[in-house]
């Protein structure tokens, strides 16, 4: 029997689930979803979303429709943890870019100016969608291309423009409206 036809019912004996026939029928299945995701996890990450995949089977495991597939419930989980591991490592590296930068005290109504302008359009991402606050994330902080960003959500690449296009317009008004002009740093 292929692993992606196995019904969850196939891993219970007298009433308890075989995690270790689960891992053992799985664990490559798992990493091969983290492979083809266009998210590239270090091998520590990886290993760490293949065990947090099967300690989340167990700990639900009174949850499951047990005609169900199992390798649905492993998919949406893994691309889960996975997109969960992304944002982490994405929150991570933020925070040491901003902890490397050093201020030049000369200038501080111009670093106190940039701060402020950033915590407003921190503040209007937060308010987003999560696709859109991503989608623009991606593009101007990680400076990721159009076509890439596509693919990463799978979307089409003029949807990604048009989302890019409401954010940055969303943006522009909530600066205005707090005193930012289009042409200040």
């Amino acid at each position: 029997m292929k692993v992606e036809d196995n019904k969850i019912y196939h891993y219970i004996e007298n009433g308890n689930l075989q995690i270790e026939k689960i891992i053992a029928d799985y664990s490559n299945y798992i990493n091969t979803i983290i492979r083809n995701s266009y998210i590239n996890l270090s091998s520590e990450d990886t290993e760490e979303v293949v065990l947090d995949v099967f300690l989340t089977i167990w700990k639900n495991q009174e949850k499951l429709d047990i005609n169900k597939s199992m390798s649905a419930y492993i998919s949406g989980i893994t691309k889960n943890l996975v997109k969960y591991k992304y944002r982490q490592y994405k929150e991570n590296q933020n925070i040491e870019e901003y902890d490397e930068k050093i201020v030049d005290t000369s200038n501080i109504e111009i670093v106190i100016s940039q701060n402020e302008r950033q915590n407003v359009i921190s503040s209007e991402l937060d308010k987003m969608k999560a696709e859109d606050r991503e989608v623009f994330i991606e593009y101007y902080y990680d400076e990721k291309s159009i076509k890439d960003i596509s693919k990463i959500f799978n979307m089409s690449e003029s949807k990604v423009k048009s989302k890019l296009f409401r954010t940055r317009k969303r943006l522009g008004k909530a600066l205005k409206k707090r005193g930012y002009g289009a042409n200040e740093q």
